[in-house]
């Protein structure tokens, strides 16, 4: 089933890049849209498969809007854990397989298409309910972006340059001079996210985090309300240890169903390389690397278990500074079946 399969996946990629200032539009209904949220391997699509298959025996529809940064493109199916087409023609899924992966899909891009889908999918009498972990596309769609200058591709490809030379811990330890703040929640290897910050730094002088503290309202973070047009479900597990079990199984199956052949045929594809943010996703960075003979077979299932436990922990962080979420516990006995009765009565 779907949701076995899904929620155990750790092929999230959120996306460092931002576009002009973006104001949240409040949409012209009365009613709070469903968006559920978590940690990856939390459970977050096995729940909402259950809601659309209950929505379902009552008459009603429901349309699920991805919020992940993997699934929007197409020929990365296994390391994503991407819904079957069966699975897709159950249940109607929007924002996946919307691009190649050459190709860049931004937040703000996120949040315009959201709020249109979510738009259409009720005129249509339906109801759209966003599922996803991205939580970059969580504060765009929510909360607009703040006032980042958009990305520049002078200084991006210099930067580029200067990691591969250098190091990215040494131009994290550049960000640390300029920037102490966001150089401390950033892990020295975060290529992508340590760029954008030295970039923001570079475009206007003043430190990422700076900027961020001018517009808290847009930051979608720091205890920030949640906008009375959206009813958001957060997924918690409250053992780690479970949870990094789960993630450590999940990956050793898509090995062994395939990823690295996967990797290979994107690696045939001569417009890919490993700085797109596609192949930047958590699992495929990893196998690209072991293909590039960077890594070992131990090597590779290590950084990538460590980057998925990365990636959760970074989730979890951002969610637990949400002010009025309602939260679940999804390894809880009870806890999936509580937070499926919450929004059983909330689908309207």
């Amino acid at each position: 089933m779907m949701g076995l399969r899904r929620i155990l996946t750790g092929s999230y990629n959120e996306v460092m890049q931002t576009e002009p200032h973006i104001q949240p539009q409040h949409l012209p209904v009365s009613l709070p849209i469903l968006c559920i949220v978590g940690p990856t391997g939390a459970g977050k699509t096995h729940l909402a498969m259950s809601l659309a298959e209950h929505a379902q025996s009552i008459g009603m529809k429901i349309e699920l809007i991805s919020m992940d940064s993997a699934l929007v493109y197409r020929g990365l199916d296994i390391g994503s854990a991407k819904p079957t087409k069966a699975e897709r023609a159950a249940v109607i899924h929007h924002l996946i397989d919307i691009l190649e992966p050459t190709e860049v899909y931004s937040a703000a891009k996120f949040a315009n298409d959201a709020k249109r889908l979510c738009q259409e999918i009720r005129l249509r009498g339906n109801i759209p309910v966003v599922v996803g972990g991205t939580m970059l596309y969580w504060r765009a769609w929510a909360h607009g972006l703040s006032s980042l200058p958009p990305a520049n591709p002078h200084i991006r490809t210099r930067l580029d340059e200067q990691g591969k030379t250098l190091g990215w811990p040494a131009m994290h330890m550049q960000l640390m001079k300029v920037d102490p703040i966001t150089a401390s929640r950033l892990m020295p290897n975060d290529s992508q996210r340590v760029q954008r910050a030295l970039e923001v730094y570079e475009i206007t002088g003043t430190p990422m985090s700076t900027l961020l503290a001018d517009s808290p309202s847009e930051d979608g973070r720091e205890g920030s309300a949640i906008p009375d047009w959206i009813n958001l479900v957060s997924l918690e597990p409250s053992d780690r240890a479970r949870l990094h079990a789960n993630l450590e199984k999940r990956f050793d199956e898509m090995l062994n169903g395939g990823l690295i052949a996967e990797v290979e045929k994107l690696r045939a594809n001569c417009a890919l390389h490993p700085d797109l943010p596609a192949i930047r996703s958590v699992g495929y960075r990893q196998v690209w690397e072991y293909l590039d003979g960077q890594s070992n077979w131990d090597q590779m299932r290590y950084k990538a278990l460590a980057a998925t436990r990365q990636l959760g922990k970074r989730q979890l962080t951002w969610l637990r500074a949400i002010a009025g979420r309602n939260t679940f516990d999804p390894f809880n006995p009870s806890g999936l079946a509580l937070a499926l009765e919450y929004c059983k009565q909330h689908l309207a």
